[in-house]
């Protein structure tokens, strides 16, 4: 009679686990990772501000930002930026290696990496279009409101954002203060554009927020969520236990 008992707590106790199990991916929160754009080091554009956030849930992205003190009515490139080799930072004038005074944009990647997902207005967002000029925004009024979801990115790439290693980058910058885009010096990434078309101009690393609260870029974290995981979990171990208290204890009583 008491190996049977046994036998009834042990199963309550493999039920409540299993219900944990499957609790767990249904609970599971989305991560949140954001940070304040500040402007690049020495490309002369100290008045440009803008914040950003990326929600990754899964494999998908949700993308929102905003941008001022931008060169009016001219193509802003703005890209998602990672390398898992880069200091994972925004670049400084230490990175400037052809010594020009200004941040282009391979001398950037060292700090930031690659372009990994390209913030365009509509169509692709694969690095291919990482120079779509036609659909990006074109900063009305030097302002960028940009919001875009369903942005689906391999799973390696995922994880690196949510764990705070990418860097969202807008590019595009006006030395000589005339309104447009020109100048003589070309675009390392594209001989067909000056530099000013593609140098960056703001840059943001993507961080998450401390648990329990909110990081600088105004992004949230997923510690409540896995606190409230832990707490349900225990709770139905502990149901699952005094199940199996309650029917030894009836056993015993009918032995009796």
């Amino acid at each position: 009679m008491n190996t049977t008992a046994r036998r009834i707590a042990g199963t309550s106790l493999a039920a409540a686990g299993a219900m944990c199990l499957a609790v767990g991916p249904a609970l599971a929160a989305d991560t949140t990772v954001s940070g304040n754009l500040l402007p690049v080091a020495s490309n002369n554009v100290s008045k440009v501000s803008g914040t950003a956030s990326v929600k990754v849930s899964g494999e998908m992205l949700t993308v929102t930002m905003v941008a001022s003190g931008l060169l009016a009515g001219s193509a802003h490139a703005a890209h998602i930026h990672f390398g898992a080799n880069a200091r994972h930072a925004c670049p400084t004038i230490a990175d400037d290696t052809n010594g020009d005074g200004h941040i282009n944009t391979t001398e950037g990647a060292a700090a930031y990496g690659g372009v990994v997902v390209s913030l365009t207005t509509s169509g692709d967002t694969s690095p291919k279009s990482a120079l779509a000029v036609d659909r990006f925004s074109t900063a009305p009024g030097g302002e960028i409101s940009y919001e875009r979801g369903s942005i689906k990115v391999s799973p390696e790439l995922a994880k690196a954002i949510s764990g705070g290693e990418s860097a969202i980058v807008v590019h595009g910058v006006d030395y000589n203060k005339n309104g447009k885009y020109d100048g003589a010096t070309k675009s390392d990434v594209d001989p067909a554009l000056p530099t000013e078309a593609t140098d960056p101009a703001l840059c943001g690393i993507l961080k998450v927020a401390p648990a329990g609260g909110m990081n600088t870029g105004g992004g949230g974290g997923t510690g409540g969520s896995n606190q409230g995981l832990i707490v349900i979990g225990g709770a139905l171990l502990l149901a699952g236990a005094g199940v199996g208290a309650f029917a030894l204890k009836r056993r015993a009583n009918a032995a009796a």
